[in-house]
C-alpha cells in the first residue's frame, strides 16, 4: 500500500531553501527571508535584502479548530487531499458521527485512515454517544470507554460536551468523562448553544474551555468575557461568521476559526483561508486574524504543528498575496503536498465499515394520523399542530404552528403553505416505526429528500410533500445502505451512496463534489427547495441538543424543555 509519509522521507533528508516574504506572527512583522528546510523541519530563517519577483508570502499553515470530517462525506485520507489545496495543514476533529454508528470501532477506523495521510489530524474522544437518551444510536460510549480513548496518545482532547444539562446537574457519567480529560491534561470542548447567565458560568466552570455554537454576538461576547475560547464557525449549514467576526478585534487571543460541518461542494472552493480573507476585508488586523487561523488552535490543543520558527516542523503555506490568500503551495513536515490548486497527496483505497438494518417501507408507514385514531369519517377540519421551523444558514430551529388539513383522521402536508411531512426512521432496527411530524422552511413544491446523515445518531431523516414521496426517498437510502436521496415524486429518484457507515463515500473527493452539486442543484430546480444547503439543513433536524424543536426516531423533541412534546397543540 502507498505510504505518503514513507515515500516523502528521502526528500525531507535533503536541505533545500525557499525565498519569500515571511509573515512572522510572533514578531508581528513581514520581511524578505530565506528559509532552509532539513529533515522535515525549519532549519534556519535568515532575513535577506530582497526576494524574487512574485515570490509571494510564506506563513504558518491553517488549522480548522473544530470539524467533523464525516460531514464532508469523505474519509480522512480523501478529506486531506482536498483540504491541503486551500492551505490547511491540520484539523481538530471530533469523530462522534461515526462513533454514534459504530462506537469505538468507528473511532479506530478514523485514526487508522488518518495515519496514512500527511495532514495532521487531532481527533477527540467523543463525549456524547449517543448525544442524548432521547434517540436511538448504533453504539454507546460510557465514561470508562471514553477514559480508555483519552489514554490513547493519538486522542488529543475530549470532544464537544453537548449534554450541558448533564453538566449543570452534575450527572455522574458526564462529570467522569470531564474528570478523565482533566486528569490526563487534555482540553474539553464545549457545546452550549444559547446558554447564558449563571447556567453558562457554571457550565464553563466545570473545566470546559471552548464553544463553537454561539450564533449571536451578545452570546459570544458574554462567553468570551468568561474566558471561553470562541470558535467562529462557517460551515455548509451553520454560518456564524457575519455575527461573530467583530470579536476578533476584541479577543484576538481567544478566537479560532472552524467549519464544524462542511459538505464536499463547499470544500472544493475553500476552507479556513476563506475566513482569513473575509476577516481582512472587514478591516481586522492581519496578525490577529492569522493568529486565529494558525496559532491559537495549535497552542490550545498542543498540536504537533509548526509555526514557522527555527526547529519547528516545516508546516507552512505560500500565498500569492495577503488579500485573497490564493494558496500557491502547502507544505507539511517539509514535504510539498499541494501546488497551484492541485493536490500532490495520492488517492488511497478505503474500507467501508457500516451498520444498517432498516428494511424498505410502504407509503402508509409515513402517514400521520390524528392521535389514537387510524380512520375517521366526517367533515374535514383544520387542527393546530406544532411545526419545526427551519432557518437557512442555521442549525437552530424554531417552533411554528399551522392549521393542518385533516381528512378521515389523517393530517396532510400542504406545500402551498410550505408545510411538509418530516419522518425519522431508526436505521439500526429492521421493523421500527418512523416518528412523524411537520416541518417548514424547505419550500418543496413536489417530491421528498432523505438522508442517513442525521446528526448525531444518523438514523434516516426525510421531508416531503406526501407519504408516497417520502417512501420513495427513504427506500432509496435503505437500498444503498446509507446515503442521500431525492425524488420528484413522479418516478425520478436520485441517490448518492455513502457506504462508509452511511456517512462517507469511497469516491474521489472532486467527483463526489460534482455528484453532490448535481443532486443539490436538482433539488433546488426540480423540487423547488429554497435552502442554500438542503441536505445539510436536513441532517440537523434530528439533533436533540440544538434548540428548539427537533425530530428523533422516538418523536418530536423540545430541546429547551429537554423532553418530548406532542405534534398536536
Amino acid at each position: 500500500m502507498f505510504d505518503f509519509k514513507f515515500c516523502g522521507l528521502l526528500k525531507k533528508l535533503f536541505k533545500m531553501t525557499l525565498s519569500a516574504h515571511l509573515v512572522d506572527l510572533h514578531q508581528r512583522r513581514i520581511y524578505p527571508a530565506e528559509i532552509t528546510l532539513e529533515n522535515g523541519q525549519i532549519h534556519q530563517i535568515q532575513e535577506i535584502a530582497r526576494v524574487p519577483e512574485n515570490a509571494g508570502y510564506i506563513l504558518p499553515g491553517f488549522v480548522d479548530a473544530h470539524v467533523h470530517i464525516e460531514s464532508s462525506m469523505l474519509p480522512p485520507t480523501e478529506f486531506a487531499r482536498m483540504a491541503v489545496v486551500h492551505g490547511t495543514v491540520a484539523t481538530v476533529s471530533d469523530p462522534h458521527e461515526i462513533a454514534n454508528v459504530l462506537g469505538n470501532e468507528g473511532v479506530v477506523f478514523m485514526l487508522a485512515d488518518a495515519e496514512r495521510s500527511p495532514l495532521k489530524f487531532c481527533f477527540g474522544a467523543p463525549s456524547c454517544v449517543p448525544a442524548t437518551s432521547f434517540e436511538t444510536a448504533g453504539a454507546v460510549l460510557n465514561a470508562a470507554d471514553v477514559e480508555k480513548l483519552l489514554q490513547n496518545p493519538a486522542i488529543g482532547y475530549l470532544s464537544e460536551m453537548m449534554n450541558f444539562p448533564g453538566v449543570l446537574h452534575d450527572d455522574p457519567e458526564v462529570m467522569a468523562k470531564i474528570a478523565a480529560a482533566h486528569k490526563l491534561g487534555k482540553p474539553v470542548d464545549g457545546h452550549a448553544p444559547g446558554l447564558r447567565g449563571e447556567d453558562a458560568r457554571r457550565y464553563f466552570a466545570a473545566g470546559i474551555s471552548t464553544d463553537h455554537e454561539c450564533f449571536t454576538y451578545d452570546e459570544a461576547l458574554e462567553k468570551a468575557q468568561l474566558g471561553v475560547k470562541i470558535l467562529i464557525r462557517e460551515g455548509s449549514a451553520a454560518r456564524n461568521f457575519e455575527a461573530l467576526w467583530p470579536l476578533l478585534k476584541e479577543f484576538p487571543e481567544q478566537i479560532m476559526f472552524c467549519s464544524d460541518d462542511k459538505h464536499p461542494d463547499d470544500l472544493v472552493h475553500g476552507h479556513i483561508n476563506q475566513l482569513v480573507s473575509r476577516a481582512l476585508a472587514y478591516g481586522c488586523d492581519l496578525f490577529d486574524t492569522l493568529r486565529a487561523a494558525c496559532i491559537n488552535p495549535v497552542e490550545h490543543y498542543q498540536l504537533p504543528v509548526g509555526l514557522l520558527r527555527e526547529g519547528d516542523p516545516a508546516d507552512f503555506v505560500q500565498v500569492a498575496d495577503l488579500r485573497d490568500f490564493k494558496v500557491l503551495e502547502t507544505w507539511i513536515d517539509g514535504e510539498k503536498v499541494a501546488e497551484n490548486g492541485a493536490t500532490l497527496v495520492p488517492r488511497l483505497s478505503v474500507a467501508a465499515p457500516n451498520q444498517f438494518l432498516a428494511k424498505p417501507r410502504q407509503a402508509s408507514d409515513f402517514q400521520l394520523f390524528k392521535l389514537g385514531v387510524a380512520h375517521l369519517e366526517g367533515v374535514p377540519h383544520f387542527p393546530k399542530l406544532r411545526v419545526i421551523k427551519v432557518f437557512d444558514g442555521e442549525i437552530v430551529t424554531g417552533e411554528d404552528e399551522a392549521l393542518v388539513h385533516e381528512m378521515a383522521g389523517l393530517y396532510l402536508p400542504d406545500p402551498s403553505q410550505d408545510l411538509l411531512y418530516i419522518a425519522v426512521l431508526n436505521r439500526y432496527a429492521p421493523d421500527a416505526k418512523p416518528a412523524l411530524g411537520f416541518a417548514r422552511g424547505f419550500g418543496l413544491k413536489c417530491g421528498a429528500l432523505a438522508s442517513s446523515v442525521a446528526h448525531d445518531s444518523h438514523n434516516i431523516v426525510a421531508v416531503g410533500v406526501s407519504d408516497d414521496a417520502i417512501a420513495l426517498a427513504v427506500n432509496a437510502v435503505i437500498a444503498a445502505k446509507g446515503g442521500i436521496a431525492a425524488t420528484n415524486g413522479s418516478g425520478d429518484v436520485r441517490t448518492l451512496p455513502l457506504p462508509i457507515a452511511g456517512l462517507m463515500s469511497q469516491s474521489d473527493g472532486w467527483q463526489l463534489a460534482r455528484d453532490y452539486s448535481l443532486l443539490d442543484g436538482w433539488v433546488k430546480s426540480e423540487l423547488g427547495c429554497v435552502l442554500r444547503a438542503p441536505f445539510m439543513s436536513l441532517s440537523f433536524l434530528a439533533l436533540p441538543v440544538i434548540p428548539k424543536l427537533k425530530m428523533t426516531d422516538r418523536g418530536l423533541f423540545d430541546v429547551e424543555k429537554f423532553g418530548f412534546v406532542g405534534v398536536e397543540k
